[in-house]
């Protein structure tokens, strides 16, 4: 059994300039991928070579390539982009609360939530002393709101005396840069950029 995987497409960056691609694979393995700057393409691999030299000297089809991405390529990219923008371009900041709740064993939990946010793709993460930490972490799915927003939560259980040491790393496209939100004492508010947002920390249970 042989596997021959394809894939192209294309895209406008933010200078206007139109970018494409098309490449293959063989195997799973990357084969051949072509470059619309110089009509040519590029070997990933040694049997690649002959295909190379075989689609080099078909430089019609490569004019053709180079047209079809920086075109029609774009053409249906921003149409599609147009049907759905609604969605696509959507941008809600997630609301991110932090709790704190004991545990009968000495330890307590501590339970980070994000809220109303969109579109649907997060990070989020615990850290200790600024390094990812995923021991003793659980996290709950993201799961979308009847305003087509979504809500996601993960907490972790540690040492009431490592408590500060803590911090919830959310990382999300619309946010300015990432929070990073430790717990504090019920009623302590922090105001997001411009004052547009309030990050609340609260006690659970």
């Amino acid at each position: 059994l042989r596997t021959w995987q394809y894939m192209y497409g294309c895209k406008v960056t933010e200078d206007a300039r139109r970018v494409g691609y098309e490449q293959f694979a063989y195997n799973g393995e990357d084969y051949i991928s072509f470059d619309k700057e110089t009509l040519t393409w590029t070997a990933a691999a040694v049997p690649a070579q002959v295909t190379k030299r075989e689609w080099d000297a078909d430089v019609a089809h490569s004019r053709f390539l180079k047209t079809y991405m920086e075109e029609e390529c774009v053409e249906w990219l921003q149409k599609f982009v147009g049907y759905g923008k609604e969605s696509l371009l959507r941008r809600e900041p997630p609301v991110v609360t932090v709790g704190r709740k004991a545990s009968y064993d000495g330890l307590e939990t501590l339970m980070c939530r994000a809220h109303g946010f969109h579109p649907k793709e997060i990070d989020a993460t615990w850290t200790k002393d600024g390094e990812v930490w995923e021991q003793e972490t659980f996290r709950g799915g993201v799961i979308p709101n009847s305003d087509g927003t979504y809500h996601t939560w993960l907490s972790i259980k540690i040492h009431p005396e490592d408590r500060d040491r803590y911090r919830c790393h959310v990382e999300h496209d619309s946010l300015p840069e990432p929070l990073d939100l430790a717990w504090k004492e019920p009623g302590e508010r922090v105001k997001g950029e411009g004052g547009k947002r309030v990050w609340v920390w609260q006690r659970l249970g």
